[in-house]
């Protein structure tokens, strides 16, 4: 029996509409914590193996003939420029063209992609592929459970599959699982039945963890929700930071029985609903989050974890905003350690000075706007790196970063014992390698503050005392009632119980 042939491609990125820097192509070519765009072979021979959507997609057995185009990703930030919308999609569409005969197209996305010119970057990549092979082509794409998606990406993808963890600890399961929908709808050889819902309310960030109640609750559901004519069902939590009509939750759902698929799409959408109280925000201010962690240290046998969410990288926050940080110094703290702040420049100053070296630094707070401008201090040199290392927690783990010169540095000139880890390549802190590659054990320390939202609890939690998520400035807005939004559909709620928009 003929073997499908399938054209593979990956473009991912998280767009937080609300961050002061651009996405250009450049971002995308040379990589990060993930590795840099990679081509044909290169796909498969790159990641297989890692816990990617495609890693997991291409490691899904050996039923297809794969024709690899390109695989890339940005670290989240603004709005991705037109001139790298259209190169990469421009290659994509290239690629499918140019592989021939083909039997369905699987593509590794993210679901909050916003371009300089449309909304749903990901309908609009799918619009463009479906030029070249038609509507009856089966697409089966995966998708981050940040996304924001419209009724135009749903008709466009023939199945969806989308990742049930938060933090993403299982993204290569969720590539594995559309490549058999996709093998289903191939067997099947007609169309999935379909169901798509919205849900009322946009869901904050800090309350979307499956590590957490409600979230790890009804992700438990999904499994046991197929069969009986629905082969699968997922939601998107939504990427509230996204000035887009179609910000917030939704349901997919697929199937051989249209009446099932919309049963328990229903269903889903309503255990959302029923769900909404107790999807709350629990962030407490920096220098109380700072207190509370002191106070908690002075016992406690293993370190306390401070999140600084709004200034998070893996929501498109820049990560050099200094509120946390001056919480830290000025209060007091000691055996502390915060990181990774963007500042390539503070980098390359303490990699000239050299390790042991008293310096004189300004820290970050490169976007005043974003409420927080640089922390100065004198500190001396610790630790330096060139941020290329193997990152090993569940997440990361057997990726290779690329971030750029590094430096470790303690504060000299105030009462505290903080030292602040600065990196050139801006990402999240999901990882203790981005410190104990340096030299710095994180289990050793009374409190570790981190870059990070809720991705950083897969690798730092098992290690913690408790976790405390501090409010400061950052372009992560996680308080959604203040977000000035202006495109958002009428009448979607801002937060649980919240005020429509």
């Amino acid at each position: 029996m003929k073997r499908p042939r399938i054209a593979v491609a990956g473009f991912q990125h998280e767009t937080n509409t609300f961050a002061p820097i651009l996405t250009p192509y450049e971002t995308f070519r040379v990589g990060g914590a993930w590795p840099a765009m990679k081509f044909g072979a290169e796909v498969i021979d790159t990641l297989s193996g890692l816990n990617l959507p495609m890693g997991g997609f291409l490691d899904e057995g050996d039923d297809f003939d794969l024709v690899p185009i390109l695989w890339t990703f940005a670290e989240p930030g603004g709005y991705v420029t037109d001139d790298a919308f259209d190169r990469i999609s421009g290659m994509i569409v290239d690629g499918v063209t140019k592989a021939g005969t083909i039997d369905g197209v699987y593509l590794d996305l993210h679901g909050a992609m916003v371009t300089q010119s449309h909304e749903d970057g990901e309908a609009e990549l799918l619009r463009r592929i479906r030029e070249v092979t038609g509507p009856a082509m089966p697409i089966a794409v995966s998708l981050d459970l940040h996304g924001n998606l419209s009724r135009d990406f749903f008709e466009r993808a023939s199945s969806v599959a989308i990742y049930r963890t938060y933090p993403h600890v299982d993204m290569a399961e969720t590539g594995a699982r559309a490549r058999r929908l996709l093998r289903e709808e191939l067997d099947r050889g007609t169309p999935f039945a379909r169901a798509w819902r919205q849900l009322d309310y946009i869901i904050p960030i800090q309350a979307q963890s499956t590590r957490r109640e409600p979230g790890g609750r009804l992700y438990a559901m999904l499994p046991g929700m197929a069969g009986d004519g629905v082969s699968s069902i997922d939601f998107v939590f939504g990427f509230p930071p996204a000035d887009v009509a179609d910000c917030g939750c939704s349901v997919f759902a697929y199937g051989a029985d249209q009446t099932a698929v919309d049963a328990a799409a229903d269903a889903m959408i309503g255990a959302l609903q029923a769900a909404e109280d107790e999807l709350h925000n629990p962030l407490v201010p920096a220098t109380d989050a700072v207190a509370k962690a002191r106070q908690i240290a002075g016992s406690a046998l293993k370190p306390v974890l401070i999140a600084d969410a709004q200034d998070n990288p893996g929501a498109g926050a820049t990560g050099d905003t200094t509120g946390v940080l001056s919480a830290l110094v000025e209060g007091g703290a000691q055996n502390a350690v915060i990181g990774m702040l963007w500042d390539p420049e503070t980098a390359a100053i303490a990699h000239k000075a050299g390790a042991g070296a008293e310096i004189d630094v300004a820290i970050g707070g490169k976007f005043p706007q974003l409420g927080t401008g640089p922390f100065k201090a004198r500190v001396q040199v610790e630790a330096l790196s060139d941020g290329q290392f193997t990152f090993t927690g569940p997440m990361y783990g057997g990726a290779q970063a690329n971030l750029g010169l590094m430096a470790a540095m303690k504060v000299l000139d105030r009462d505290c014992d903080v030292t602040v880890v600065v990196g050139s390549n801006r990402t999240q802190n999901a990882d203790q390698a981005i410190f104990t590659h340096m030299g710095i054990d994180p289990t050793g320390k009374a409190i570790v503050a981190v870059k990070s939202a809720v991705h950083f609890l897969a690798d730092y939690e098992p290690i913690a005392e408790t976790v405390i998520f501090a409010e400061s400035p950052g372009a992560n807005p996680c308080q959604l009632d203040r977000i000035p939004f202006t495109r958002l559909r009428r009448g979607v709620r801002l937060g649980p119980n919240g005020p429509a928009f």
